[in-house]
């Protein structure tokens, strides 16, 4: 089948679900939902099927639900200019910084000469520094400061093993999977790992008046985040993407002789290595910061003051005298993902909006009756499966009440709900609007859909099953013993 006639048929079938759905009413819903839920299929397919660009597709929400009485184009458009665009952007100036004063080659360098040039031992060596790195940093900001070393990593190895294109294409994905991957499975062993875990700490003080110590969920949650990367290792080196890039005393030599061509640290890239590390310390420090009442900051907040001062600092000695950045040097980065998450948060800010997520809580109550085991399977994969599409803060926001009166209902420790629930919401790995991390990887051009799509169901299985179990037999144990009721 050639490309013009795919992409027909993709448009024809996109269509096709848009009309059908604006005619049938299969889940029993108001005429709003209904019509939210045909633009939901019209461009969940076109995101998947690449019939038009992806970032066209994000723009339908200001076209569409105007269109259809759906909201007013000024609600619609709010979520394009939502703050975590400006984290990405902020984040794409550094990593283009970084890149541009090839600080990422002398990184990734030196990396590849610790972990050994094998390629199984340099994508555990990432999955390792990437999730811990997320433990303590937001999954997104972790992504960004990874994202150009592995880029770097990938190009070293294709300059040293360019006679077999085959291994070399399956080691380039299983980097870029493994560090969106890493990011999103590392930030759900500590509450300050990613927003989802702190949405849910926050309705449980709420809802209970119950704080969730950080010492506690550690204990709880750090030792299914590392059987999570450690089975992430398996998939992507042992299963799907072997790649079989032995480590060779060549590859170690040239790896050397590269970095001395390198030389010392240019003035640039000191500039740029002290406001990336400022920038990422920020990023660790700053609730302490906040105590101390002196500003306010967030991570949108941080990314952007470490892009202003890169169009702000000169270079040091240089030709023309320039700053570490010029506008110029943005045309490298990938707007389009931009407007992929504002249409992501659109989208789902309407199904939240038409009650279609609550509807679907309730249905998992009625549906799993008295068998908790059967409703904690369903709540983790729900979580995940309804994260590839949502913003998975926001789902937390809205499922967390729900899942708690399902609990209340069912006289049963919140917590055995709730948690499978929060922690599915991180583990969405399907789509490239899923998580921030699974969209800045995809920008990358490393990656087909189709290798997110196929290596996310994979990973979406193993961690519905895994959240299942292990919320169903080993935390009540940890519960009791921390006398949590």
């Amino acid at each position: 089948m050639n490309e013009t006639l795919k992409q027909l048929l993709s448009l024809a079938i996109a269509i096709g679900l848009f009309i059908l759905f604006q005619n049938i009413n299969p889940f029993h819903v108001s005429i709003q939902a209904q019509k939210v839920i045909a633009v939901a299929f019209l461009m969940i397919t076109l995101w998947i099927t690449e019939a038009i660009p992806m970032p066209v597709v994000s723009l339908l929400p200001l076209i569409l639900f105007p269109l259809m009485g759906i909201a007013k184009i000024e609600e619609v458009a709010v979520p394009y200019a939502d703050k975590i665009i400006f984290l990405f952007m902020g984040g794409f100036f550094l990593s283009v910084a970084i890149e541009k004063w090839n600080l990422h080659k002398r990184i990734a360098l030196s990396i590849v000469q610790l972990t050994g040039t094998s390629g199984d031992k340099i994508i555990l060596g990432f999955i390792i520094a990437t999730g811990l790195l997320s433990m303590w940093l937001s999954n997104t900001a972790t992504t960004m400061m990874m994202f150009p070393i592995a880029g770097s990593v990938i190009h070293v190895m294709e300059q040293n093993h360019d006679s077999n294109k085959h291994n070399i294409a399956n080691f380039s994905v299983a980097m870029m999977l493994c560090i969106a991957y890493s990011s999103n499975f590392g930030g759900i062993a500590t509450i300050i790992g990613t927003p989802p875990n702190v949405a849910y700490v926050a309705q449980l003080q709420k809802h209970y008046n119950y704080s969730f110590e950080f010492s506690q969920w550690m204990l709880i949650c750090t030792p299914l985040s590392i059987i999570i990367l450690f089975s992430l290792y398996i998939v992507l080196t042992k299963v799907l993407y072997k790649n079989k890039i032995k480590a060779n005393s060549e590859t170690k030599q040239l790896i050397a002789d590269e970095l001395k061509k390198l030389g010392k640290l240019s003035i640039a890239e000191k500039r740029v290595l002290i406001i990336f590390c400022i920038t990422a310390l920020l990023w660790i420090f700053k609730d302490l910061i906040n105590q101390l009442k002196w500003v306010k900051l967030d991570d949108t907040i941080i990314a952007l003051l470490a892009g202003v001062a890169l169009f702000s600092v000169n270079a040091g000695k240089t030709e023309n005298n320039i700053s570490l950045l010029t506008w110029k040097d943005t045309e490298k980065m990938a707007w389009g993902i931009l407007l992929l998450f504002g249409g992501g948060i659109a989208l789902a800010s309407q199904l939240e909006k038409v009650g279609l997520i609550t509807k679907l809580g309730n249905w998992l109550a009625i549906y799993a009756g008295n068998n908790t085991f059967l409703l904690v399977f369903l709540i983790a994969f729900m979580s995940i499966f309804i994260s590839e599409i949502m913003s998975n803060v926001a789902q937390v926001i809205v499922f967390a009440p729900v899942v708690a009166g399902i609990a209340d209902a069912l006289h049963m420790n919140p917590i055995l709900l709730g948690l499978p629930m929060t922690l599915g919401a991180s583990c969405a790995s399907m789509l490239p609007m899923g998580t921030p991390p699974n969209a800045i990887v995809f920008a990358s051009g490393k990656l087909k859909i189709k290798d997110m799509i196929k290596t996310g169901l994979v990973m979406n299985i193993i961690c519905g099953i895994l959240i299942t179990l292990f919320c169903w037999y080993f935390v009540p144990t940890i519960l009791n013993a921390i006398q949590i009721k």
